[in-house]
């Protein structure tokens, strides 16, 4: 457990996020955010300063501060990861090593969703693509790793802690967690805890109305080290209360989540070993129309969905050799269970199986080699996958309209079943030659539809979390997505001045996206746009293959002005075009810079931050997307060391109180806002926080 060393605290200077390379042999492939601090001891080389977590609920925000990475803000608890233009599934995410299938069809708990700021430890990001050993996925790949209390040193059980409380004036949320345990060099165990809670969001022009949240977190983690390897349990209940999501049609009343995992790995000095794990998760969900946000106009327009989500994965794998010369070998499976039901809570005959009984599985192999070629060092990996998915009969109650009837009748008349095969290819290289590393790195990424892609037969605004208030349909045709990527950067240290840029290309086939339904759009002469018209949106669109390019550059950047002055910065500029017609894609993040300045003394620090992106205008006409402009903010940040171990830090965001509106946030859907309905949600105004950290080793 990296726990804090005296003068070297967490948050204990950069306002602006940087990334923190695991390993020296790693710096090209991995960054990791240090969270929770470092020890003097840690396995951990710091190439640059640590920077300061952010202080909302979200730890999808935390991410989106590293090269290339962007925010989809969906609400309080519900934000997206955009990396290098992809999101969603595209995005490999894991909470503690582990994947798993969200509860909602409108990703309203996407896997960071899970890993509340409080319990967060580190963050580890994937360097343009994740390695095939983690699975398949078109970009780089995000594994939120929990706090917990690692072995000891001695026989006998010594205690640790590490705990937070904090304080947000924007929402007047508050916020306290951490783990509680003990160990020894053989046996750890440790309680884990959170609860979070806010209220709306205020900007410069009011409130943002449906705002607030409520989660809570707790488990355990325990572990036993023997010759043989370390056998570690996690088990983690999380219950997310009444939750507004203002760009969604519906707000969350409940995610109740259980997560289990099991896993073992053999001595890391060993040079055959073992690395195994089994996880199972369970999500159940409801949201509704009315609970928080006013009713809707007309009494027969309130909704109630149910859903849940079961998923169980599994893997194993051999690993030859040592850390850095190595053969691989592995297995892994997943399997996911998925329904949701829209119903009306005051008519039992309205019900709709909008997903009904999805069941998709997949089961992989892989083979991955570690090494050096006349000084090149590389990572090369090959895997394949079988997939499998299939839908239950859609079923419609008697007070359901005749036309989303006669749609179910229509989907449970075709096949409702596929089964494909994927192979995913990838070659990264570099070199270290002191103070300059070059790399390169060659891929071959694939990513199925998933079940809201493919077995959407209801035209409603499920939409894997685009929240943008168009309705979709899925097509059960759809093919895999497959892309080829190239990129290329190096990493530069000379002195106090560093950077670390890189240039990248994938050309996606398949590329899966919203189109207009036929070619009448507006015209509602199919069923499927006369239900969508009955719902408010006569141009209903549907998940399609299209062929894609993204292309684009990032860095992170800084330079030790004295001996107490740091600058840092991030860039990032990525390009979405569609390679069937002459269009940009949808959604895809503005170029945006971070610019900070630190001053370190021994036991404070105060930073300021501008971050600010330019206008958006390369959007898609296809999908009717809207154009925004550029903005800056000012942020300003400050640590002090109370003693060893105890850290304050203090801030106000948003300091001149600007009113923006990020290009990826989505359109508001509550009436009776200062937001109004259908316009691009803004931006948090000018708030202050105030944290509090206690760790002990």
């Amino acid at each position: 457990m990296k726990m804090i060393p005296g003068a070297c605290a967490l948050l204990f200077g950069a306002p602006l996020m940087a990334a923190v390379p695991a390993h020296a042999q790693d710096a090209s492939l991995l960054d990791e955010i240090v969270v929770t601090g470092v020890r003097s001891d840690t396995a951990i080389q710091v190439a640059r300063p640590e920077g300061v977590a952010a202080v909302a609920p979200d730890s999808a925000g935390l991410v989106a501060r590293l090269p290339g990475a962007a925010l989809i803000d969906n609400g309080g608890l519900s934000g997206q990861v955009q990396y290098r233009g992809l999101f969603g599934d595209r995005v490999l995410i894991r909470v503690n090593g582990q994947r798993f299938q969200g509860g909602g069809p409108n990703a309203m708990d996407p896997p960071l969703h899970y890993a509340p700021m409080p319990l967060v430890g580190t963050v580890e990001v994937d360097r343009g693509i994740s390695p095939v050993r983690n699975g398949p996925a078109l970009a780089g790949g995000v594994n939120a790793k929990l706090k917990e209390v690692g072995f000891g040193e001695g026989t006998g059980f010594a205690p640790a802690w590490d705990l937070m409380s904090s304080a947000r004036s924007v929402d007047d949320s508050h916020s306290v967690g951490g783990v509680v345990g003990m160990a020894s060099d053989r046996f750890r165990i440790n309680l884990l805890g959170a609860y979070e809670s806010g209220g709306d969001m205020r900007f410069p022009g009011g409130v943002i109305r449906d705002s607030g949240f409520r989660r809570d977190t707790y488990g355990l983690s325990a572990g036993w080290r023997s010759a043989a390897g370390d056998l570690g349990l996690d088990l983690r209940r999380q219950e997310t209360g009444p939750t507004g999501t203002p760009p969604f049609a519906m707000d969350i009343r409940y995610f109740d989540t259980d997560f289990t995992r099991l896993s073992f790995a053999s001595p890391a000095a060993s040079t055959v070993r073992l690395e195994a794990s089994l996880g199972h998760t369970r999500v159940e969900h409801a949201m509704d129309n009315f609970s928080l946000r006013p009713d809707p106009a007309m009494a027969a327009m309130r909704r109630r969905a149910l859903a849940d989500a079961e998923t169980t994965v599994g893997e194993a794998r051999l690993v030859f050799g040592t850390p850095t010369r190595s053969l691989s070998v592995g297995t892994d499976f997943e399997q996911v269970d998925k329904s949701v039901t829209i119903t009306h809570p005051d008519n039992p005959d309205f019900f709709v199986t909008s997903l009904p009984g999805i069941e998709s599985s997949r089961v992989g192999g892989y083979l991955e080699w570690r090494g050096a070629v006349r000084g090149i060092e590389a990572e090369l990996g090959v895997r394949a996958d079988a997939h499998r998915a299939s839908a239950d009969l859609a079923r419609t109650g008697p007070a359901v309209p005749a036309g989303a009837a006669l749609l179910a009748v229509a989907f449970n008349a075709g096949d409702r079943d596929w089964s494909g095969e994927t192979v995913d290819l990838a070659a990264r290289f570099w070199r270290d030659l002191g103070d300059f590393s070059p790399r390169l790195t060659l891929a071959r990424k694939t990513r199925v539809p998933n079940a809201v892609e493919r077995f959407s037969w209801m035209p409603t605004e499920a939409s894997g979390g685009l929240a943008d208030g168009n309705i979709y349909v899925g097509d059960r045709g759809l093919r895999p997505e497959t892309a080829w990527i190239i990129e290329s950067g190096f990493d530069w240290r000379r002195g106090a001045v560093w950077a670390r840029p890189t240039v990248y290309y994938r050309r996606i086939d398949d590329y899966i996206q919203g189109v207009p339904f036929d070619d009448t759009p507006g015209v509602a002469d199919t069923r499927v746009e006369m239900v969508a018209a009955m719902s408010g949106d006569p141009t209903p669109l549907r998940f399609a293959n299209v062929d894609a390019a993204l292309y684009g550059f990032d860095m992170d950047f800084g330079l030790q002005v004295t001996e107490r002055l740091r600058i840092d910065g991030v860039s990032s500029l990525v390009r979405g075009k569609r390679r069937d017609v002459s269009d940009n894609l949808y959604r895809i993040a503005a170029p945006t810079l971070r610019l900070a300045a630190t001053w370190q003394e021994t036991d404070w620090s105060l930073g300021a931050e501008v971050a600010g992106t330019l206008r958006q205008t390369h959007v898609s006409t296809t999908n009717d997307e809207v154009a925004s402009g550029g903005y800056a903010v000012v942020n300003l940040r400050g640590a002090w060391r109370l003693r060893p171990g105890v850290q304050l830090e203090a801030g106000v965001e948003n300091l001149f109180d600007r009113d923006y509106r990020p290009h990826l946030a989505g359109r508001n859907r509550v009436a009776e806002s200062d937001v109004a309905p259908g316009e691009r949600l803004p931006g948090a105004g000018r708030g202050a926080f105030l944290t509090l950290k206690a760790a002990w080793r």
